[in-house]
């Protein structure tokens, strides 16, 4: 199985607004209160409350070698949400899709002028979507985790250009994130994203996903780009609200892994859109 390097994004759920910039380099490390990522302006705690804000506290740090099973357990939970998303979820975006299936239903009932098991051959179909995505993503998921998720300081750490940061609330890494850099074009790649699902809806993706620009500002960069597989509308809107712009795409991505037998071609197809964000010009 050939794994060439991964360009999927697992997404996230997001419903934080807006908040000031975090400045800092690629060795500083952010603190922030979970609950300054709702409102600009908050009238500062008295001393009865200095306990619980703490309790808040998001550290935004620099990947280190005991995080590695945390971090790889975040990202790999987050990909297998990405089995019944991609062959259920997915299908309400492929219209042809949903055509030859009702097709080949309408096939089922000529062939065969049963209507018990044309009823079944809907739920048929679906059940071979769910095999064929879980399939999928399991080869992809070795890939991954045999290439950059198997060695993060040498994919990430070392190599001038690029990071990876842990988000951490009360002592607990509850999210991920990388930056890789590409001198051919002056860009870095935003990848990995991925928040613990026990934590979602706390903002921690969107201060992840801040940390990647400053960065990449610090840097000198021209560009952050990202590529996403992810189904739900969340991850979209989080792109969009951290300034991304839609660039293209593909309606019908190989994920690193796949034979592109017939039947994977069939039952599994997935959307990738490219994003990009521009800091300044050439």
């Amino acid at each position: 199985m050939h794994c060439s390097s991964p360009k999927m994004v697992c997404e996230t759920k997001i419903v934080a607004d807006e908040h000031d910039a975090i400045q800092g380099t690629k060795k500083d490390s952010i603190i922030v209160s979970s609950s300054q990522m709702w409102t600009s302006s908050r009238p500062a705690p008295n001393p009865l409350e200095e306990k619980d804000v703490r309790k808040d506290t998001v550290l935004i740090r620099e990947f280190e070698r005991t995080d590695h099973v945390e971090v790889r357990r975040i990202f790999y939970e987050g990909i297998m949400e990405r089995i019944p998303n991609t062959a259920f979820r997915g299908i309400l975006q492929q219209s042809q899709t949903q055509f030859l299936y009702a097709l080949l239903t309408l096939m089922c009932f000529v062939v065969t002028k049963s209507l018990a098991l044309t009823c079944c051959a809907p739920f048929l179909l679906m059940g071979a979507r769910y095999f064929y995505s879980h399939k999928v993503i399991h080869n992809y998921l070795a890939c991954a985790l045999h290439t950059d998720m198997a060695d993060i300081e040498e994919y990430y750490m070392k190599p001038t250009g690029s990071c990876f940061w842990v988000a951490v609330l009360e002592g607990q890494v509850v999210g991920i994130v990388a930056a890789q850099g590409r001198e051919d074009d002056n860009t870095v790649e935003l990848r990995r994203m991925s928040v613990d699902s026990r934590f979602r809806g706390k903002g921690i993706a969107k201060l992840l996903g801040r940390r990647v620009l400053e960065f990449a500002m610090h840097n000198n960069y021209a560009a952050v780009v990202l590529g996403t597989t992810a189904v739900k509308m969340a991850a979209h809107k989080l792109y969009e609200s951290l300034g991304f712009r839609r660039t293209g795409g593909s309606e019908d991505y190989m994920l690193p892994g796949m034979s592109r037998s017939p039947q994977e071609r069939l039952f599994f197809q997935i959307r990738y859109q490219r994003y990009r964000l521009q800091l300044r010009e050439e």
